[in-house]
């Protein structure tokens, strides 16, 4: 029996849900009484294990994704995503998220992420890419996903593109190390692809909680892919760079593009270095540490 109080096993229940919403949208809980939602999940969708009954229903979206079948619409008891082994391997159903928020420094959550096989691509054997730079920075820059270089170092772009990064920042007074950089995806996708939804949608939480144990006052999204997700619509890269957007009621956020485009097309260099002048004059407003 839990030594828990009430209290503390409520708010652990709505940090779950709350982190459920954040990841795989909303969902509703049912109102059925729990042995009416199980007789009636039998009749639509017969379960391959037995379930114990008894137990609150909730509906998982997450569940939903690539099927309009009317089973797969109907509630599930709340003990049966810890069986969902095929959903996130060795963390089985989403243990992994509880512990995000409890993370209170960024040692912790990478010492999490590297636990979290959610965070992994369909490429195996790949090393964790966590982030590098100054923890206390008051820029972040923030890619798309590892490359081969990158899964090789463990490290954020150390590539070619992360050489012609050094570069622009060195353009506008940083130094590397005055910055933290990270990517969305925190492990190198096969044949360097775009992260994919679902991968960019597990991985969304820890860079979050990641965000804010940095607490920057300025993010930078190098790239469509990094812009779309933290930003959550799918606008071109040209519809959202050159202005600051709020991000999440407590960053100001800018989009440019980013370096490994810069290197196939030299033609975006110049309003890129734009981008960087009005981020860089922001920074000196904001009075932000040298």
């Amino acid at each position: 029996m839990s030594d828990k109080n009430p209290e503390e096993l409520i708010d652990e229940v709505i940090n779950f849900l709350n982190k459920e919403r954040e990841v795989y949208g909303d969902f509703s809980v049912s109102s059925a009484a729990p042995d009416k939602v199980l007789q009636e999940q039998q009749k639509e969708d017969p379960p391959s294990h037995d379930k114990k009954s008894g137990s609150s229903s909730v509906q998982d979206p997450a569940l939903q994704e690539g099927s309009d079948s009317k089973s797969n619409q109907t509630a599930r008891p709340m003990q049966d995503f810890d069986s969902q082994e095929g959903l996130f391997n060795k963390d089985k159903g989403r243990k992994v998220y509880y512990h995000i928020d409890k993370c209170n420094s960024l040692e912790e959550l990478k010492n999490l992420c590297q636990k979290a096989d959610v965070l992994k691509t369909d490429l195996k054997d790949t090393n964790l890419v966590f982030g590098v730079g100054n923890p206390d920075a008051d820029l972040m820059l923030i890619g798309e996903a590892p490359g081969a270089e990158e899964d090789k170092q463990g490290e954020p772009f150390v590539g070619a593109a992360g050489q012609l990064l050094n570069k622009i920042l060195e353009a506008i007074n940083f130094k590397r190390e005055d910055v933290y950089i990270a990517n969305i995806l925190k492990h190198r996708p096969p044949n360097n692809r775009n992260p994919l939804p679902e991968e960019r949608k597990r991985s969304l939480p820890f860079l979050l909680r990641q965000i804010d144990l940095i607490k920057p006052k300025l993010i930078l999204c190098l790239g469509k892919v990094s812009a779309q997700t933290l930003l959550d619509n799918d606008d071109t890269l040209g519809s959202m760079r050159g202005k600051f957007h709020s991000f999440r009621g407590e960053y100001e956020l800018m989009a440019t593009y980013h370096p490994a485009a810069l290197l196939r097309s030299p033609k975006w260099k110049r309003p890129a270095w734009e981008d960087v002048q009005l981020l860089k004059e922001r920074y000196d407003e904001l009075g932000c540490r040298p």
